[in-house]
């Protein structure tokens, strides 16, 4: 109650970007109180074993994680992780040092629950960020890289190599960010030829590091099913580790007839509630295609745990949020784990990893959904249809 007060009267009066840069500074300086974000960690990660997670390598004390985008340059991850998020995905960071788009490029849509932004990667570089990411830390922290926009892109395979040489070392895992639609040329960069180029490349440079991360990519709500498919099956084909999906979304649609019909979207991707729909469609044609061979990290319109327990159910390993965040405030994260970890044993399972890719294609969620006149955004393009569970089904759970 306390932060939906403030970010009524405070935060949201304040610009966008603005609120986020001071929401950073005020929790950093709160965890910098000697015994604080120790204490806090205590009170808000989980403290047993039921929403233990083992993929890429890693142990994930719980598949609810932040997504690219919140710690743009690695400043704050710790104090993330301390929260309660079992991950942080930090950046998108490129290769060389750059400033991002024009201000503003941060809007909020509250009741819609959803933010358009068109940041346009600003960070301090690779070489700064690895330097940040590199002390210790007690917690998962991926790194998501992008195109540098001042390089041309005929340049686009070098400059992906540089950055994940770069942060190699550093990370957990190491995100293909080719899906943001704020860079000029870079959704080009989701054809099939030109994406098989660019992981090669990226494979042969990592290939050259002390020890390669996990190497996934990330991939956008805007492409035509058979397209997801297609890049599902060169994910297989390439031997990548995982998927994660969605990014944001240049269909001002997704925000309703209304605001798309006014005018009043600003050009930018657009994150939140919105995109749960396409999320969960384009999670289970993804499990449909590569079972559980890949670890798929779902991703867009997670608002609470009811809809990350529905992501889990379809096949994602790992779950990250952005917009739910920033409205829901700083005990969010905690709120969503007690929810994940009460459903897990009501079911029976001592795990919720044991539970992944158990549920039925059409979710509790979708009905009510649908049921309520909230209805999803046409199917996009041609294609086959989603097996009902996909590859790798356990046994089906309900909630």
């Amino acid at each position: 109650m306390i932060y939906n007060l403030l970010f009524r009267f405070v935060l949201q009066r304040m610009d966008a970007e603005a609120a986020h840069r001071c929401a950073g500074r005020v929790l950093g300086a709160t965890f910098a109180i000697p015994g604080v974000r120790r204490l806090a960690s205590w009170l808000l990660r989980p403290r047993d074993r039921v929403l233990e997670t083992a993929a890429l390598g890693c142990t994930f004390a719980t598949p609810l994680g932040v997504a690219a985008g919140m710690d743009k340059d690695g400043s704050w991850f710790g104090n993330l992780l301390a929260l309660g998020f079992g991950f942080v995905e930090v950046g998108t960071v490129t290769s060389l040092p750059q400033p991002g788009n024009m201000t503003p490029r941060i809007f909020r849509f509250p009741a819609a629950k959803a933010l358009v932004n068109s940041m346009g990667f600003p960070n301090p570089g690779a070489e700064t960020v690895a330097a940040r990411l590199g002390h210790r830390r007690p917690g998962v922290v991926g790194a998501n890289i992008g195109k540098t926009k001042a390089l041309a892109i005929e340049d686009v395979v070098d400059d992906y190599r540089c950055s994940a040489r770069v942060l190699a070392g550093s990370c957990d895992y190491l995100v293909v960010n080719v899906s943001s639609p704020n860079t000029p040329g870079l959704l080009a960069m989701q054809d099939v030829a030109r994406l098989r180029e660019l992981l090669l490349g990226i494979k042969e440079e990592l290939a050259t590091t002390t020890q390669p991360p996990p190497l996934l990519i990330k991939l956008g709500p805007d492409l035509a099913d058979q397209e997801i498919d297609e890049l599902a099956k060169l994910a297989l084909d390439l031997k990548l580790d995982g998927i994660v999906a969605i990014n944001t979304s240049i269909d001002v649609s997704f925000l309703g007839s209304s605001a798309a019909d006014s005018g009043a979207v600003p050009p930018g991707g657009i994150s939140g509630a919105p995109l749960r729909f396409r999320a969960r469609e384009v999670l289970r044609r993804i499990r449909a295609t590569v079972g559980d061979e890949l670890v798929l990290i779902s991703v867009g319109g997670i608002d609470s745990a009811e809809e990350a327990w529905e992501r889990i159910l379809a096949g994602a390993t790992l779950v990250q949020a952005y917009s739910a965040f920033v409205y829901g405030g700083p005990l969010w994260a905690y709120k969503v784990n007690k929810g994940l970890r009460s459903r897990t044993l009501q079911v029976g399972a001592s795990r919720i990893q044991d539970l992944v890719g158990t549920g039925s294609p059409t979710s509790v969620l979708d009905r009510q959904s649908i049921a309520q006149g909230d209805h999803p955004p046409p199917t996009r393009g041609a294609g086959p249809e989603p097996a009902s569970a996909g590859p790798g089904t356990k046994r089906q759970a309900s909630m």
